[in-house]
C-alpha cells in the first residue's frame, strides 16, 4: 500500500471518532422556545435603533441647511460645455465673479472679475418668454393662482 492510502484510510476512520460522544454520557438538553417576552425585547431594541437612525438623519438635514442669513452668497450665473467632461462656469461670489474651468479631476480659477468688469448676472427678460409654450405655461400658472 502507498503512504497516501494509509493516511487517507487512517483519517477516514479516526476523524469521525474524534467527534463521537458515547451514548452513556449524553444527557437530554431542554430546548428553549422563543417566548413573547423575547419578542418584546427584540421589538423594543429594534425600535430604539430605528429611532436613533431617523434622529441622526433628521439632524443631518437640519444641520446641512444652516445659513447665517437667507441671502445666497454664492450662485452659478452661467456655464458652457466644452466637451464631454469639460465645462467653463461663471460663479458669483458676493460682488466678485469667478470664471472656473471644471474637469473631472480638478477645478481651476481662470479669471476673477470685480467691480465694473463683472458680467450682467441678470438673465434677459425676453429669454424666458421666447417660446409659445413658456407663455402658455405662465398663463396656466397665473390662472391657477387666481382661483
Amino acid at each position: 500500500m502507498s503512504g497516501k492510502k494509509i493516511i487517507v484510510g487512517w483519517l477516514y476512520w479516526w476523524f469521525p471518532a474524534c467527534f463521537a460522544v458515547p451514548n452513556a454520557d449524553v444527557s437530554k438538553q431542554t430546548v428553549r422556545t422563543v417566548s413573547s417576552g423575547d419578542m418584546l425585547h427584540w421589538s423594543v431594541g429594534l425600535l430604539i435603533v430605528l429611532a436613533i437612525f431617523f434622529l441622526c438623519i433628521w439632524g443631518m438635514r437640519k444641520l446641512s441647511g444652516i445659513t447665517v442669513n437667507n441671502t445666497q452668497k454664492m450662485r452659478v450665473v452661467g456655464g458652457l460645455s466644452l466637451g464631454m467632461r469639460e465645462r467653463v462656469i461663471l460663479l458669483q461670489v458676493g460682488k466678485k465673479q469667478l470664471i472656473l474651468g471644471v474637469t473631472p479631476g480638478r477645478i481651476d480659477a481662470l479669471h476673477v472679475l470685480e467691480g465694473d468688469d463683472c458680467l450682467n448676472s441678470e438673465p434677459p427678460p425676453s429669454m424666458a418668454m421666447d417660446s409659445g409654450f413658456a407663455q402658455k405655461l405662465m398663463q396656466v400658472m397665473k390662472g391657477r393662482s387666481d382661483e
